[in-house]
This record gives structure tokens, sequence and C-alpha cells, in this order.
């Protein structure tokens, strides 16, 4: 994905018009609590790989005076498109998201694992944001904002079609606007090229077939997301090639828009434990602070069940080649690192987080949280009453198992190692049998601790569906019955190599263990997922719900 260097100096021939120094104010909720498992700044002017240990894959940014944003793909999840905010590329908040439901409407109130939003782009132009972003079943869309914490434009279709991805725009010096974008092989029957198209001076119309710039099937095969940029008189696709977890980063160059394009490997894992590197953005730091602009690369690493979390990466110039990470045998090709100095950015800024606990204790839920589909107005409420009351909604009648239930409210693993933990009472529809709400794990395969209504009363079960995007059917066991309008807490423990641990407790101290350890999974394009439900098997007039007291993340327990 792209990252627009919107505020370059001259120097550097910026790829748009040099960024206002405008004072936005991002912050759309109260500002959220550290994270206890995973922080990058070490407090030392230092910062640890990843600056994001969450899955906020094909991550795109740009910087707006002194604050930089970035974007990331969301596929299915709702509400979707998250941007992020940082002072200095080390601390991150998530400030909102640009899609609130994903059009088409009535197809995304279904879950559609895998499709939606693919790698966007951000840029700021004309004193507007400008996100770009792919539905690789119906084409590029365009939404705008003045304020990148919301609210956004409604979607505009800017090019129809199957198989487009990865788009990201252009503003040359004499006013063309152009397109880049790659190709999804599944829809487009075609990939491995890059692709440069011409666009409306609004940047909400492309206005031709475009031209084929690159041909990567020889020496980079599936390449794509190009992020495009101009310096010194050359025009730039940054775009990774050689597959998500085995590939490297490539930089392409030409002193025409359309090429030809002379081709280098800028960075590649080397001797690193960082596989990939997948794609990123390439992003300055802001001259006006009274220091030298710094070169930087923000890019993913696919780790499996952990999904594909952020690295931040130092760059520089070297004969017109940017040099990404640390090329210690100095042959003009980077390797990531694990740690380096901070970005100067002429002061510190205070240690920040993306949230992860709730309280339920506002009328909002946390900027965390995402549904697996476009919600229903009838899913949840919140009140200051501090807690969270989910309806049990039923379960699609097409549905096999919980991998194609929408209502199911989820946030992304925040590290490798952690524990989550929720307070709840369930209050069933005594009319009705099989409720059941509580927390689970989802990937392609998942696990669930809950409680369930049976003729008899409430129980306790813990729930395993292998390959549940098969349509496989749950495997659900009984641990043990509990009295109506009980509190119970349930809890999952995460340790290295995402194993999980179920257990259970009635008074929120003693905790037993529930279930065997399950192996979480991965999504499809996505890391696994934590979460809460409640559902309901049957449609009658009413339902039942639970109301959770809080969700908290915390470091394991010893």
């Amino acid at each position: 994905m792209t990252y627009p260097i919107l505020t370059l100096i001259a120097a550097f021939a910026s790829v748009s018009a040099l960024a206002q120094p405008t004072r936005l104010q991002p912050v759309a909720r109260p500002a959220a609590a550290l994270s206890s498992v995973w922080v990058s700044d070490l407090g030392n002017g230092t910062y640890k790989n990843p600056v994001l240990n969450a899955d906020y894959s094909d991550p795109d940014a740009c910087r707006v005076g002194d604050d930089f944003y970035m974007v990331a793909s969301s596929f299915d999840a709702i509400p979707g498109l998250p941007i992020l905010h940082s002072k200095d590329l080390v601390n991150w908040t998530l400030i909102g998201h640009a899609l609130k439901r994903q059009p088409p409407i009535e197809h995304f109130e279904k879950t559609q694992h895998g499709n939606g939003v693919w790698a966007p782009a951000i840029r700021y132009h004309n004193n507007e944001f400008y996100l770009y972003y792919p539905d690789p079943d119906f084409g590029i869309y365009l939404t705008k904002a003045t304020n990148p914490a919301g609210p956004w434009s409604e979607p505009v279709l800017v090019e129809g079609g199957k198989g487009l991805i990865d788009p990201c725009p252009f503003w040359d010096d004499n006013g063309q606007v152009y397109l880049a974008h790659g190709w999804a092989g599944s829809r487009a029957g075609i990939k491995s090229i890059l692709t440069i198209k011409k666009l409306s001076t609004d940047g909400q119309k492309v206005l031709d077939e475009g031209v084929i710039v690159y041909d990567g099937h020889e020496t980079d095969p599936t390449i794509e997301g190009p992020k495009m940029y101009k310096r010194n008189g050359y025009y730039y696709l940054f775009a990774p090639a050689g597959g998500v977890s085995t590939g490297w980063q490539l930089v392409l160059r030409s002193k025409n828009v359309y090429g030809p394009y002379e081709r280098k490997v800028v960075m590649d894992q080397g001797k690193t434990p960082i596989n990939g590197p997948h794609q990123g953005a390439w992003v300055t730091t802001n001259p006006a602070k009274g220091k030298p602009a710094e070169d930087w690369f923000l890019h993913f690493q696919d780790k499996e069940a952990y999904g594909r979390v952020v690295h931040l990466q130092p760059m520089k110039w070297v004969n017109d080649w940017p040099v990404i990470g640390v090329d210690a045998d100095g042959d003009g090709k980077g390797e990531p690192v694990l740690t380096y100095r901070k970005p100067a950015v002429g002061r510190t800024y205070p240690l920040a987080t993306p949230p992860e606990s709730d309280e339920f204790n506002v009328s909002t839920l946390g900027l965390q949280w995402q549904w697996q589909a476009n919600p229903k107005g009838v899913w949840h409420t919140t009140s200051k009453q501090g807690f969270l009351r989910l309806y049990s909604y039923q379960v699609p009648d097409e549905a096999k198992n919980y991998w194609d239930v929408p209502n199911l409210l989820l946030q992304k693993f925040p590290s490798e190692t952690f524990m989550a933990t929720t307070k709840f009472t369930f209050t069933p529809n005594p009319k009705l049998v099989n409720e059941k709400a509580g927390l689970l794990i989802m990937g392609l395969s998942y696990a669930s601790l809950s409680l369930k209504s049976q003729k008899d009363g409430v129980s306790l079960v813990y729930a395993v569906c292998k390959k549940a995007s098969d349509g496989k059917a749950e495997n659900e066991s009984v641990i043990t019955n509990v009295p109506n309008g009980a509190t119970v807490y349930v809890r999952v423990q995460v340790s290295e190599g995402a194993k999980c641990q179920f257990s259970y407790s009635l008074d929120g101290t003693s905790f037993i263990k529930a279930g065997d350890v399950f192996q979480a999974e991965v999504g499809r394009w996505i890391g696994a997922k934590m979460g809460l439900f409640c559902t309901r098997a049957t449609q009658i007039n009413d339902s039942g719900y639970a109301d959770f007291d809080w969700f908290r993340v915390e470091p394991v327990a010893n």
C-alpha cells in the first residue's frame, strides 16, 4: 500500500503539493489506556518493531504538518478502513474509521470473508484527505474528509470492474492526475503486472484504459501494492513482489510516467527474522521542526495467526535509489531492523497505543471493535450505565456454524501473548432454547466459551469448530450448569504460537480451565480475532440478551 509524502520540502519534489501545516483535531474519543501487552516505544529514544503488533495489513500513510495518518485493509469488518494517528511514527492511536457501512450495503449484510476492502491509499491534497480503496469484486472507490477522524464522504466508484486492486493516486507537477494499481488474478485472470491510468482532476473518475508499466512475471511474480511518488525528476513505484510471506520490497523508477522503469530490490528479509517484508509507505518527517527531514518506511510482516503487523524502517537515498532498513554489507539493499532510534521529530511525545480493553462506560463502542458484516441497529446498545448489552440475533438459516454469523463483535490480537477476560450476565428469553452468549476466538477454525439456555436451565459450554470455513459443525461440550441470572467471568489466555486456553470463574478470582488448548488460526487474509457474541437459533417476537460489564486485555497470568 502507499504512504504519501505529502509535505516534502522542495528538494524532494514531493508527489503532491506541499501539505498545509494545518493543526487538525483528530481525536474523536477519550484517549485509550496504554496497552499493558505491547508498547513499541522503549522510552529511551529507541523503539522496537513492530510499531503496531496487530493486524493492520497493507498500511499506507501520509503526513500533514507534524501529524502522520495511517490506513489499513479491513476486508468485510465494519466499521472499516481504520484511521490511525501519530506524531512520531512509533506511538499510534486509532482515531476513527472511514467506512461506517460498506457498499453495496445489502451485499455486505452477509459475511464476506476475504472480500471487501483490500489495500487502500491515503493522500492529502487541496486541504482534503483522499482515501482510495479497492473492492476486488466491484472496483475502486474514493472517500474524502477534511478531518481524518471523520466524517468521511459516501464512497464514489472511481472505476468499476473485477480484479482492480491496490490503487494509489498521484498528482503530477503539471496538474495531470494518475492512478496506479495492481491486479488480482482470482478476479481479473491476470496478475504480476502494474497499470497506470489517468484520473479526472477531481480524482473521482478514471479517464482511460491505462498502460501496463511493469510486467513482473519473470523476475517479480505477484508484484502488487504500487505506491507512486516523484523525486528529482524520477517517477517512483514502490511495490512488493514475491509473495506476502516470502517476498521483497521492489522500487521502480523512470523519467517518464509510463516508463520504461528500471528495477531495484531495496529491502528483503536477509538474515533477519522479519519475513516478507511486504508493502508499505514512504513518509518524511517535517523539516520545519528545526531538524533535517528524515525518510522512513512503514510496511507489514505476515505473522500467520497474529495477522500482518506493522514495522517502521529507516530509509535513505543513494544515487536516487532508496535503501530501506540497514544496509550492513553496502550492496544497496537493506534488511529490516528490530530496534532503532526513533524519528527526529523535534520533541518527545507521550506513549500511545490503539485501544484494547473496554469498560463500556460511554455511549459508543470502543474503536477497536468491528462486526463481521454491516451491522443492524438491534444487535447492541451501550449506555453510561456501564455495560454493553448484546441482544440475541438469529443465526442465518444457511449458516453451518459461526463462520457465517454477522453479529460477532471482534477485535484484533494485540500481541503474541496476552489474556482477555470479560464479565457478563446472561438473560435468555424463557420462550427460547439454544440462545448463547460469550467469548470466542475466530479464524478458519474457532473456539468459544459461552452460556447457553437449555430446557432445564443455563449451562456453560465449550465449543470448537475445526475447519469452520469449510462448513464443518461445532463440537460442543457442557462444562457446568450455572444458576439463572448468575454473573460469569470468562477468559482466554493466549501464549506463544497463538495457543489459547479458555477458563471461567464465578467469583472473578479463582479461574477453572475449560476445554483443551485451542490453536488459533488465520482468517481469510487476516489474523485470528477475539470477541463477544449473543445468538439464538430460532426467531420469535423477542430476544434474550447478555450484559457485558467490561472486556479487559492484560499480560498473561503467572
